[in-house]
């Protein structure tokens, strides 16, 4: 009885933490198409398109800053929630190794935005644009996943989207504003995750000095194998539309945005979903792997389903959501939205599996699969683009999918099936 009562609790903590993390991650999905139809009609689609394609570069190079801690930092604080020396020395020595990277990443690129002519041309649009990389530097969120510190990520999200949303509608009033877009968006970044990472040194009393160089060391050459896989996860999801802008044009990336926009928010959103199971999956298959591929089954099979509801709305309403975005010759974009459905459907089954690969230990396959995906995706591209324009570039992306799920299906087979799931709580 007492047994059943502490699963009850267990059970309505993940209920409520999954409650508060989706609160967040609903602002971080919305505030993106809510500013949309603003930016659009104020600085045109070829605005648009330009904001679109700095800001997808400038999400790439954030994965130069994390350095894998979204995954490698989230699994070790999670295994080590218990005990505060490591604790401590897992946080200051993996932000003076981002400190470090991100002094390199702003100097490379600052250097290439003022001597390469592609981007001189636009330069203050790409300068404006570092405050994101300053503001996921102080980004604590990994840390927060690892302890299952939900509430505090979500104050985070909100506080930031807010002022964004607020600079957007108040400052961006004329054609040429475009190169400000990003700075406001990484102005939010800064300020709300700056607090936060104040907040939990000194809540914690974590003292730089007690780190020493040869943890920052060891950081960089551990986090390595997980960050190279990262650059080319990273690749996949904003390689396409900065591919758009380099080989076509800001009008034809203001018009794929439009579309990504949409299928945005649904992979955001499960790569967010994995961000708060992973942890917990973690945390449970390395006490009993029964008991954590039971709740693996469980959210993500309750994921998928939701997922499925989503697109089928998609599909049907893809009319009225491409008008959303007016005013501008929508070009078919409602077929190509339809396509495009697709994606997370696919996506809401590859990254489950993903999730298990780097659970029981599999960074190696992971490393090797998410390189052939994006070298097979990137090639693919470059292939399709001049030919069949933005409908060539999504089939891409769903074959991307389908070969990513086939690859972690195969590597999975031989230890799912060895392992036997009891007949107890997950929780």
């Amino acid at each position: 009885m007492l047994k059943r009562g502490i699963q009850f609790i267990r059970n309505q903590n993940q209920l409520k933490n999954l409650t508060i993390y989706g609160l967040g991650q609903f602002f971080n999905l919305v505030t993106p198409l809510l500013v949309a139809p603003h930016v659009i009609s104020v600085c045109g689609i070829e605005g648009y398109g330009k904001a679109a394609f700095s800001m997808a570069l400038f999400f790439f190079l954030i994965v130069f800053i994390d350095y894998g801690s979204d995954i490698n930092g989230v699994k070790e604080v999670s295994l080590n929630r218990d005990n505060n020396k490591e604790l401590q020395r897992i946080f200051i020595s993996t932000y003076l190794a981002k400190f470090i990277l991100l002094i390199l990443v702003i100097s490379f690129t600052s250097l290439f935005f003022y001597t390469i002519p592609f981007f001189s041309k636009d330069k203050f649009l790409y300068l404006f644009s570092i405050p994101i990389l300053i503001g996921q530097f102080f980004n604590p969120t990994w840390f927060l996943q690892g302890v299952e510190n939900f509430k505090q990520i979500t104050v985070i999200n909100i506080l930031s989207k807010i002022i964004y949303l607020i600079a957007i509608f108040t400052f961006i009033s004329s054609e040429g504003d475009y190169v400000f877009i990003n700075l406001w968006w990484g102005i939010g970044m800064i300020f709300a995750n700056g607090l936060s990472f104040l907040f939990i040194l000194f809540r914690n009393s974590f003292n730089f000095r007690n780190v020493k160089n040869e943890d920052v060391i060891f950081h960089l050459k551990s986090g390595f194998s997980i960050f190279s896989s990262q650059i080319f996860m990273s690749l996949q999801m904003y390689a396409p539309i900065i591919m758009i802008g380099f080989f076509g044009n800001d009008i034809l990336a203001g018009m794929y945005r439009v579309v990504d926009q949409v299928v945005v928010i649904f992979k955001t959103y499960i790569l967010l979903f994995f961000n708060f199971v992973f942890s917990r999956v973690c945390y449970l298959i390395a006490k009993n792997k029964g008991q954590g591929m039971r709740y693996w089954l469980v959210f993500n099979g309750s994921n998928f389903i939701f997922i499925t509801i989503s697109m089928i709305l998609v599909y049907y309403f893809s009319t009225e959501i491409i008008l959303y975005f007016k005013p501008f010759d929508t070009n078919n974009l409602e077929n190509i939205l339809q396509v495009a459905v697709f994606i997370p459907l696919l996506m809401a089954v590859s990254v489950p599996f993903k999730q298990l690969v780097l659970a029981f230990g599999y960074q190696k396959k992971y490393v090797q699969t998410t390189m052939v995906v994006v070298i097979f995706t990137l090639l693919s591209i470059l292939f399709v683009l001049p030919y069949f324009g933005i409908v060539g570039v999504i089939a891409v992306l769903i074959i991307a999918e389908l070969l990513s799920i086939f690859i972690f299906s195969f590597v999975l087979k031989k230890k799912i099936f060895i392992i036997q799931i009891k007949k107890q709580s997950y929780f």
